[in-house]
């Protein structure tokens, strides 16, 4: 197996390695409130100018979601939080969607979806594509244009919203203009090179991922709208933007999505960030990670224009 060597690492980020916790996903109770701890943490967005609304979306059971209306935004983004399909909510992804919004000028509706292991697939996917279809229907309310309507997140919920495009290409159901996926979670099979030698990784490695997935799955047989590697035609769906790190255990099965994607016929932007891991994008003070949030805001509002 692989050892992350510190010498592969961004000297910024790896300053911060001994301040993540040691967790693991076998107490989700717990994990949720270190993961809380971690996004306390992090800088507090400038939300000044921007409307931001908790509303709850219905559905069965209702969703709830975190609006944040940049002035004169056309566009919007249904946005999914991180936290391997067990953590993460509205709260603790506040951080990232506010910086979205005020980075790209797009509507950022942000969902607070079920989480396993109490709600496995497909509860998750479910609130998300039922938020999808209160925007498109929506969308006169929201003042965006409905043509113009984005989905992403980050990790589980980059994973997320790729499930919801493939799902809203077979059902004949809303429009998707765009796909902004940061190192998204795709293969439940962890077969991948990066994924079988990452054992040691920062924050999220390959026990961890494995955990992630048993957790979500449950007792359900993966398909492609919870597991879309496994999906054998990627034709029709939308543009996407897929961004990995260099020490992620998901790297390899991303890049082989999107060269997937681009074999499909889909045009695919792919960024791979070197010396970077899962998430370390939370450390706002290193430049890299500057550099990537920026990039997924400016990658958004052209994609939004075009």
């Amino acid at each position: 197996m692989a050892t992350v060597r510190m010498a592969d690492m961004d000297p910024e980020l790896e300053a911060f390695i001994p301040l993540f916790p040691k967790t693991d996903l076998t107490d989700p109770a717990a994990t949720r409130k270190s993961f809380a701890g971690l996004a306390t943490a992090v800088p507090a967005p400038d939300t000044v100018g921007m409307e931001v609304e908790d509303r709850t979306v219905p559905a069965d059971p209702d969703v709830p979601v975190r609006i944040y209306r940049p002035h004169q935004a056309q566009g919007a983004i249904v946005w999914l939080h991180g936290g391997g399909f067990v953590m993460g909510d509205v709260d603790t992804e506040h951080p990232w969607a506010a910086r979205l919004a005020d980075g790209s000028g797009a509507v950022v509706i942000s969902v607070g979806y079920r989480l396993a292991p109490e709600d496995p697939f497909p509860a998750a996917l479910d609130d998300a594509y039922a938020v999808l279809t209160w925007t498109a229907e929506h969308a006169a309310e929201l003042g965006i244009d409905p043509e113009r309507i984005a989905v992403g997140g980050h990790s589980a919920g980059a994973g997320l919203a790729a499930g919801m495009a493939l799902r809203a290409r077979d059902q004949q159901g809303p429009q998707i203009h765009f796909q902004l996926l940061n190192q998204p979670g795709l293969d439940d099979r962890q077969e991948t090179w990066s994924a079988r030698n990452f054992t040691d990784t920062p924050w999220m490695n390959r026990d961890k991922i494995t955990s992630a997935w048993r957790h979500y799955l449950g007792s359900t047989p993966a398909t492609p709208y919870a597991a879309p590697a496994r999906a054998t035609d990627l034709s029709g769906l939308p543009p996407a933007y897929i961004a990995t790190a260099e020490l992620c255990p998901n790297r390899d099965e991303d890049i082989a999505y999107a060269l997937r994607l681009l074999q499909a016929g889909v045009s695919v932007e792919l960024h791979q960030w070197p010396g970077t891991f899962h998430g370390s994008q939370a450390i706002l003070s290193a430049e890299v990670s500057q550099r990537q949030i920026a990039e997924l805001s400016a990658t958004l509002r052209r994609a939004l224009a075009e």
